[in-house]
């Protein structure tokens, strides 16, 4: 099995990704995401974490009754009420996993668990064991691994292994690991413990040191793991996962070396990263790999001369085999329903009834009115906003006016409504998005912190919509809102009613790391 040159793409963008501060996703929104990574082709689909909350299972639930092409998996700790929990919210996929895990390093079993190491692999086979009632597909993690004793794991992974685990992953869960060491120290594993080759071997690292690609390469090449879990734009807590762009192409460019197969519908890489950044209002760096704006893009005189005589002078992948487009800009004004609705399946948005095509539909055109051009970006944007509208909103944007000028203090008015009942409220700032907040507050007196106020150009040109993301925290809790508008300010004032929209949701969670 771990012989194989098929190698697994695994995608957690909605379970490790999401512990991002302030990438907290809804159900419509996983959803979303979760289709584009099927027909992306992605193998395995971490949907979340179902005992975290009843949000996570529901959104788990949904997904796993609609993905039919990938194997849908839940996260769960080492103990029967989590397992169950998963396996209840996992009933509907055709393929199904449970991912159980529990930490195996010394610091983290005696200062997180309080249990001796017996304990610990006690409690490791127990709850593979108990798994395996539920479905054939089991993996485990021993968590913080890299930071763990060798002669442990060796008895942990044996241990589970013989109980029926068929994917052992091994966590780099702080990014501490460097790419030869990690990579060695999975070869000596599996050459040290007896039923190694009973199960297939995965890698998880995080990018603390910027190492999470190499490191997960290394694992695969040096340490033969068969399945790499990663994230689209590389998301997740801290500074990030193994980004899945990243691998696929290393991968794809250059295979000769690698001499690995995945499944991997690479054209469908530019457009989940869209879709995932526009959601969570994480922006890609410009000069992000594969998917950053700059990624194909050449300033250097002798690098331009070159690619207008051969592009692979300077390019070693063609952008349209990662689904970017030359041709961006797709509907106008005068673009009719049918043309709108065909492109929403191009961009791979599938709304739930001719109802939220209309509306998308309605929205649009209500756009195409005020900008000339409207990109793909500006539809992704439209159908988020009409998702969000749709999630029963306490608050909700109206209107606003505001006036600013130099020499006098800018003045804001928003009506927005509130539970239902529509607030005018006035207010004054340092500048037209300071004032607009500030009349916000006046109704509100939310409280919360303003972390983060972000701008990002949805497309080119001085007609451009600008999404604003605002990051709020209050009461330990962090959460992005998004909005977009022609009109800055007005996307600031949807920004932040975003925002406080979800910190009015009171959704707990329990993020456990990998």
């Amino acid at each position: 099995m771990s012989n194989s040159n098929r190698l697994i793409i695994f995608d957690t963008t909605l379970r490790d990704g999401e512990q991002s501060p302030g990438a907290s996703m809804t159900k419509e929104e996983k959803v979303r995401i979760a289709r584009q990574l099927e027909r992306m082709k992605v193998d395995v689909i971490e949907a979340g974490f179902a005992a975290a909350s009843k949000g996570d299972f529901e959104s788990i639930k949904a997904i796993a009754s609609v993905v039919r092409d990938s194997t849908i998996c839940s996260l769960s700790r080492a103990n029967d009420r989590d397992i169950a929990r998963a396996a209840e919210a996992l009933a509907p996929a055709p393929r199904k996993r449970i991912h159980t895990f529990i930490a195996t390093s010394p610091l983290h079993m005696q200062m997180k668990l309080r249990m001796e190491p017996e304990q610990v692999l006690e409690q490791a086979k127990h709850a593979v064991r108990f798994a395996r009632t539920f479905t054939d597909d089991i993996e485990f993690s021993p968590e913080d691994a890299s930071r763990s004793e060798e002669d442990f794991l060796c008895r942990v992974i044996e241990g589970v292994i013989a109980q029926g685990a068929t994917t052992i992953n091994f966590p780099d869960t702080v990014g501490y690991a460097v790419p030869e060491i990690f990579g060695n120290t999975i070869k000596r594993l599996r050459e040290r413990i007896p039923n190694s080759d009973k199960a297939i071997w995965s890698v998880h690292c995080h990018n603390d040191l910027g190492l999470a690609v190499a490191n997960s390469l290394a694992g695969v090449m040096i340490g033969g793991a068969r399945q790499i879990e990663c994230t689209i734009n590389g998301l997740g807590e801290r500074a990030g996962n193994t980004a899945l762009e990243e691998v696929v192409m290393a991968l794809r460019t250059r295979a000769a070396y690698y001499n690995l197969s995945i499944g991997i519908d690479a054209t469908q890489i530019v457009p989940a990263s869209k879709m995932v950044s526009q959601i969570t209002g994480f922006a890609v760096q410009p000069n992000k790999a594969v998917v950053g704006a700059n990624a194909f893009a050449h300033a250097s005189g002798i690098h331009q001369d070159g690619i207008l005589k051969a592009r692979e002078t300077y390019e070693i992948m063609r952008a349209e085999d990662v689904g970017w487009s030359a041709n961006k800009i797709v509907l106008g004004k005068l673009s009719g329903r049918n043309a709108f609705k065909q492109r929403l399946q191009e961009l791979g948005i599938g709304l739930e009834s001719e109802q939220d095509v209309n509306d998308a539909f309605t929205r649009f055109k209500e756009l195409a009115d005020r900008k000339s051009d409207i990109f793909d970006e500006d539809i992704m944007a439209l159908v988020t906003e009409g998702q969000q509208a749709q999630e029963s909103e306490f608050y909700r944007f109206v209107s606003l006016s505001q006036h600013s000028q130099t020499g006098q203090t800018p003045e804001a008015t928003v009506a927005f409504l509130m539970d239902g009942v529509e607030c005018v409220c006035a207010g004054k700032g340092d500048g037209p998005v300071d004032a607009t907040v500030n009349a916000i507050e006046s109704k509100v007196a939310s409280g919360a912190e303003l972390l983060l106020f972000a701008v990002n150009a949805i497309s080119t040109g001085t007609q451009s919509q600008g999404e604003v993301t605002m990051r709020l925290s209050k009461a330990g809790r962090i959460v992005n809102g998004v909005g977009a508008d022609p009109d800055i300010i007005v996307a600031s004032a949807k920004a932040y009613l975003s925002a406080l929209n979800k910190l009015e949701s009171k959704v707990e969670r329990v993020n456990p790391q990998l």
